[in-house]
């Protein structure tokens, strides 16, 4: 095992941790490295080929946006690592990695965790049956079809989180406000069907718990994927079908009724829970809840030197929020390094990441 030291490590190579590291190079931090166990820098918007990503008027597809962050990153002197895995903790503000250089102890001035949220999975979401082929969660299916060009099925079923029957954990990770919730799951759902579509299936049938109208929709997102999606409001997911293979899902609507779809392909979107499992090795403050990592005004941790940002601390923030949270770790970050008081460790109020 070697050892070597960095004066900032940021954890998750996403909008968060590229625009940190971005701005913390160009101020003068030092040595800023990166890590990301994924083979590609980028985060989420890597696998989002639809156009969305950016601000207004110039907006550009996910792949696009990702490569235009870490281009900034790399330009400004930070160091980006890829196919790297932070395991653990070696100390305070040290960190356990293991990646194609073999197993290293890296040791910063400061640490920013950005490492993300994730969707629920099938099995999280309590949702019986045995294990065929054809489930996916969003990110799942946009690795699949984008990054590896598989071949998904020819009918999809898109589960929308308000259809779900989330857990407390669930329930809390999704209340950072009603408005961001819906929009984040609006914005799954779009990238859901645009995926399927773009594979050439079909979708059988959009499955939402939520009564009336689609309660919104992603801001910049082309509503033209919507025309001809049947829309199942009121409805749950209650089993899936099928042996080897997903052959149907059966649905109960808000009246007791069930019905089976027929399907090969089912997509869970939306219910978005927070990648915490280094935070939660490193015996860092969680937020009540929600499971996000605790952090002050300043998006300080429980443990001094070390901050956290972007979907980790909200796990339904859009890539520019997220993006915009990264720069306000960085800022900081530099005032831990100048020696600017900190006052208490961490105010247990969770902020917006």
């Amino acid at each position: 095992m070697s050892a070597r030291e960095v004066d900032v490590l940021v954890v998750g190579a996403g909008p968060a941790g590229l625009v940190a590291a971005a701005r913390l190079a160009s101020l003068g931090a030092g040595r800023v490295e990166v890590l990301d166990g994924d083979q590609g820098a980028g985060g989420a918007p890597r696998y989002g080929a639809h156009r969305g990503y950016g601000t207004w008027p110039r907006v550009v597809t996910g792949p696009a946006y990702a490569r235009r962050l870490v281009a900034v990153a790399q330009r400004a002197g930070a160091v980006v690592r890829t196919g790297v895995t932070a395991l653990g903790w070696a100390g305070p503000l040290a960190l356990e990695t293991v990646g194609p250089l073999g197993v290293e102890t890296v040791t910063a001035r400061a640490v920013v965790l950005a490492t993300g949220a994730r969707e629920r999975p099938r099995a999280a979401r309590l949702v019986p049956g045995t294990r065929p082929a054809g489930v996916y969660t969003t990110g799942e299916l946009q690795r699949a079809v984008h990054q590896f060009g598989q071949h998904i099925g020819t009918r999809a079923v898109i589960v929308g989180a308000g259809g779900t029957a989330p857990t407390g954990e669930a329930t809390g990770a999704q209340t950072a406000t009603g408005a961001e919730d819906a929009a984040a799951c609006a914005y799954a759902e779009h990238a859901a069907v645009t995926t399927v579509r773009a594979s050439g299936a079909s979708v059988v049938a959009l499955v939402t718990g939520l009564s009336g109208a689609r309660s919104g929709r992603a801001p910049v997102a082309d509503p033209r994927p919507w025309r001809g999606v049947p829309l199942l409001t009121g409805a749950t997911v209650t089993e899936l079908l099928g042996q080897g293979r997903l052959s149907g899902v059966r649905v109960r609507h808000r009246d007791g009724a069930t019905a089976v779809l027929p399907c090969d392909t089912v997509v869970f979107t939306g219910a978005f829970v927070p990648d915490q499992a280094l935070a939660r090795r490193g015996g860092l403050t969680l937020a009540t809840g929600t499971r996000c990592p605790a952090v002050d005004a300043a998006l300080r941790t429980s443990r001094p030197g070390v901050f956290a940002a972007g979907a980790l601390v909200r796990p339904t923030v859009s890539a520019p929020a997220a993006a915009r949270a990264g720069a306000r770790a960085a800022d900081a970050v530099l005032a831990h390094l100048r020696g600017t008081p900190e006052g208490c460790p961490v105010g247990l109020d969770l902020k917006s990441g």
